[in-house]
């Protein structure tokens, strides 16, 4: 089995149940259930921990009261701390879920947001086939560009993960043609993928011009109706496993684990999305966002 470098931060999700979101100088009641160590990043490691898969979880832990919170989580859970560093709390947000499981965010960012590029310097990228990245890590052009450009120097057949994230609208022009190159798979969702295309084109049409430049996988996903796949050639739907949705926070984290599991284990894209589409349904059937 090949090694995965995970990319990206660990924040602590404080999550509130709400009866429904607050609006424009209103006020709602909420119900604290936890705090919990979550952030993109850490939601993958923990699905592919699940599915037995080997991977590196490559997040900063800085200095403060939030990163003494995540220190202390991977402690517990034996996750090696690659990136112990300094100048920054670690992030944190408000998790607000609705009763059909729906959540908010409302995020605080942290040492992440200062990543510094002579932290690839305490791992070597020849050891991994595959590397994920969130659109949350690439928001800032400047990071964005120290981050891929950094892994330019990847092996030739490696392959990048990019999970496009609710904040796909902010990344800039110049970090979305960073990412359409040979060898990155793209994971998004129905929204997010009309970022990648022209106005009014159908979720095929982008795919099929996504894959011209990246000439890998394309992966929507679409909610309770499964996953969308494009391989070049074949595209198709992969119908959702079941679930009673309490919590949905750290579904598409846990779905790109999945699908990264499978690749890395030898499955092919079909196998892979289908082991992505059962670990979703999984960590969606829980109040905690990482499995």
């Amino acid at each position: 089995m090949v090694k995965t470098l995970i990319l990206g931060a660990a924040y602590v999700d404080v999550v509130i149940n709400v009866p429904q979101l607050p609006f424009s100088g209103g006020d709602v009641t909420g119900d604290l259930r936890s705090y919990v160590i979550g952030g993109s990043a850490f939601n993958v490691y923990g699905a592919m921990h699940a599915a037995q898969a080997e991977a590196d979880l490559f997040v900063p832990v800085g200095q403060g009261q939030y990163a003494d919170l995540v220190r202390a989580e991977l402690k517990r859970r034996q996750i090696p701390e690659l990136l112990p560093v300094t100048a920054a709390d670690n992030g944190w947000d408000i998790a607000m879920v609705e009763p059909s499981g729906e959540r908010s965010f409302l995020t605080i960012p942290g040492i992440d947001q200062i990543w510094q590029n002579d932290w690839f310097d305490r791992i070597d990228l020849a050891d991994y086939r595959y590397f994920y990245i969130s659109g949350y890590q690439v928001e800032d052009e400047q990071i964005a560009s120290q981050i891929l450009g950094r892994l330019t120097r990847r092996a030739d057949d490696a392959y990048i993960l990019f999970d496009a994230s609710p904040r796909m609208s902010h990344l800039t022009a110049k970090t979305v043609r960073q990412l359409l190159q040979k060898n990155v798979i793209i994971h998004c969702n129905e929204d997010e993928i009309g970022y990648f295309g022209a106005a009014g084109a159908s979720i095929d049409e982008t795919a099929s011009s996504i894959f011209a430049k990246t000439q890998s996988p394309v992966i929507v996903t679409l909610g309770a109706r499964g996953t969308y796949y494009f391989d070049g050639q074949r595209s198709g739907i992969l119908p959702a496993d079941h679930a009673e949705v309490i919590n949905t926070s750290g579904a598409g984290d846990t779905h790109c684990g999945g699908l990264l599991a499978g690749l890395a284990s030898g499955k092919d894209l079909v196998a892979s999305a289908k082991l992505a589409n059962t670990l979703a349904a999984k960590v969606v059937s829980q109040e905690n966002s990482s499995l």
